[in-house]
């Protein structure tokens, strides 16, 4: 098995669900639950970036490490870059980033975009995608596509339907069925030289107009590697009802504590 760490950010400021990492999912924080999926992964090592000391003692409680981060961060990747560089981790090391609302990411997922990093030393960051098969998803601006070179790693990514059907959609016959259209899902593993230099890294139009993050690096010349999962992993929280959807779930799984 492959070497890699595992940093989850997470902010206590939340527009839609405050102080979301704290939000109790069957008897544990949310937190403590994306920290014991990412547990099972099989990552050497998991660190829950945050600048919030609610968050840090919760973590530290149910024996998990926290770094207390600077408040300061404009994302999680600058977040899980301080981290790399508090930690000293050489540059080869792999550290995925799994978001702190996602208490569903499957272990194997999380272990896919390591593994796939460390089999292609030309890519700084590997990341995943589903095939999506239904119109109004690709047509969907809150699902991000993406488009695939000969090589597996990403061209674009896009909240616009792309690869664009010209010919179909100016039929009206919907989407072809041999459209290779995927679902970007929202995980990453990076490389600790890329973190270190993400934060030299300007921001650019693309990536201001798409709101999408990863375009920064796609711009400035790095290649980001792609998993195609099987399907699309759970939903994160980002509302109360995707929390009570996942109490729902984990109800089916686990006793509450």
């Amino acid at each position: 098995m492959i070497a890699f760490n595992v940093v989850i950010p997470a902010r206590h400021a939340s527009t839609r669900l405050p102080g979301k990492p704290l939000l109790h999912i069957a008897g544990k924080p949310m937190i403590v639950r994306v920290a014991e999926q990412a547990a099972k992964s099989g990552a050497q090592h998991i660190w829950i970036a945050t600048d919030h000391h609610a968050i840090a003692n919760v973590v530290h409680e149910h024996g998990f490490k926290a770094c207390l981060t600077r408040d300061t961060h404009i994302s999680g990747t600058d977040r899980i870059a301080e981290v790399v560089e508090r930690q000293g981790w050489p540059d080869e090391t792999i550290v995925v980033n799994v978001q702190g609302d996602e208490p569903l990411m499957p272990p194997e997922l999380i272990r896919a975009v390591a593994q796939h990093l460390h089999e292609h030393p030309e890519c700084a960051i590997a990341t995943a995608c589903h095939t999506l098969h239904d119109e109004a998803s690709m047509r969907n601006p809150n699902i991000v596509k993406a488009v695939l070179d000969k090589q597996g790693n990403a061209m674009y990514f896009s909240r616009a339907p792309i690869p664009y059907p010209r010919d179909a959609f100016a039929a009206g016959v919907g989407l072809p069925a041999d459209l290779p259209v995927l679902r970007h899902i929202g995980i990453y593993a990076y490389r600790a030289s890329f973190l270190r230099d993400y934060g030299q890294l300007w921001t650019t139009p693309v990536e201001q107009y798409e709101s999408l993050e990863q375009l920064r690096a796609l711009y400035h010349g790095y290649k980001i590697g792609v998993v195609i999962a099987d399907s699309a992993p759970p939903a994160g929280v980002d509302t109360a009802e995707d929390l009570q959807a996942a109490i729902e779930i984990f109800k089916k799984t686990v006793s509450c504590e």
